[in-house]
């Protein structure tokens, strides 16, 4: 019985997996035991002090009250130069709108456009969050596979065979959580072409990683001819610049729908905080260099990884070209995704998630962060070694 009669919806959602290993392996540190974290997906780098400085600034010259509930003008100014800078997208403030965090942008693009029965092509393994409010919204969440035989590129075959008039949005996330690939330009100008000539599909682009890729460039299907107007773009402040906490998203799409997201935001929020849509005008417009001190900094961190992890018997890891995430196969071992990943932690102390935290796909693997430091990594690569050493 629902003892309190909550709404039947409520059982369509579910958590993010990540933060519940957290609460495992903090329960063991409060025992005593020593965990390393590789769980969150959390740089572990100061906010920049200048970024830190104008929200200070911005609360003393009085931006500590409601603020226009798309954001800002200037805000939504410097996203818009922001994007076409850095995505190659033309776009305006009035395709902006500003959010407190990334998962509202994801939220409101299902609450918009998905109708119950619609079907939401999201790949899988990824980021669990799509799928639970795909559910939530009505829609029926449809799994593109991503595998490592295909470096976790999206299968153009599949994709189309996947394609049905129920079909209302495709997620895109680019560079990819927990994989870390980044899709090929010829990947994405491939999936254009299977969208072209159905405009009636939108696409949700998760772009909040973009500006950490190692390897390339990485392609926003909006820049492509004819999609701009059919993509919504997801992105944030959290990772590029270090800013988890301070909950700065925002969308990227057309005008029409901006205004509908925009009543979804009167409707839920009002707003997004003040001071911290003026600390994002000076992070998204201000110099870059700590970007890049961190992206370097992760770039070591990544490449000692997967070598590492290559080197331990059984273990078989593709080399992630964006993001601050490995995605290693150890299905060799003959557990499951959630027994290994709960044994790492319990037996070894190094805090990873299970793969299929994040889809069916993702059986046999692991998502670990390398959102640490080098030290703490070396020492979970050192414990993962000795703990499979145990398996054999």
């Amino acid at each position: 019985m629902n003892k309190y009669a909550l709404a039947s919806r409520m059982g369509l959602l579910s958590s993010e997996s990540a933060f519940q290993i957290l609460a495992k392996a903090q329960a063991l540190e409060s025992q005593g035991k020593s965990v390393i974290h590789m769980e969150i997906g959390q740089p572990d780098f100061k906010t920049p002090q200048r970024i830190i400085d104008a929200a200070y600034r911005a609360m003393n010259e009085g931006f500590t009250g409601y603020s226009p509930t798309p954001g800002y003008p200037q805000t939504r100014n410097a996203i818009a130069d922001y994007a076409e800078k850095y995505k190659h997208i033309k776009t305006s403030p009035d395709e902006v709108v500003v959010v407190p965090g990334a998962k509202p942008v994801m939220f409101y693009t299902m609450l918009m456009l998905v109708e119950p029965g619609d079907e939401v092509i999201c790949p899988n393994p990824s980021f669990p969050i799509y799928e639970s409010i795909i559910k939530f919204a009505g829609g029926k969440p449809v799994s593109l596979p991503m595998t490592s035989k295909n470096d976790f590129q999206m299968d153009i075959g599949e994709l189309s065979g996947l394609l049905s008039p129920k079909t209302k949005l495709v997620i895109i996330n680019n560079p990819c959580n927990p994989t870390g690939s980044v899709y090929s330009r010829e990947n994405i100008e491939a999936v254009a072409e299977v969208l072209r000539n159905r405009p009636d599909i939108f696409i949700l682009s998760d772009e909040i990683y973009d500006r950490l890729s190692y390897d390339g460039e990485v392609v926003s299907i909006a820049s492509l001819p004819g999609f701009k107007d059919r993509t919504i773009i997801l992105d944030g402040v959290s990772k590029t610049y270090s800013m988890t906490g301070w909950r700065l998203g925002y969308g990227i799409m057309n005008p029409d729908l901006a205004k509908e997201m925009e009543l979804l935001m009167v409707n839920s929020n009002s707003c997004t905080a003040s001071f911290t849509q003026i600390a994002a005008i000076e992070a998204l417009s201000g110099p870059q260099g700590a970007v890049d001190e961190m992206k370097a900094a992760f770039k070591a961190r990544r490449d000692w990884l997967v070598a590492a992890l290559r080197d331990i018997p059984g273990i078989q890891c593709n080399m992630p070209k964006g993001a601050f995430y490995v995605f290693p196969d150890i299905s060799s071992f003959g557990l499951s995704s959630d027994v290994f990943a709960d044994r790492l932690l319990y037996e070894a102390g190094v805090a990873a998630s299970s793969g299929t935290s994040f889809g069916s796909y993702g059986e046999g693997h692991i998502r670990m962060s390398y959102s640490t430091s080098m030290e703490n990594i070396k020492a979970a690569v050192e414990r993962m070694a000795s703990f499979v050493k145990t398996l054999s």
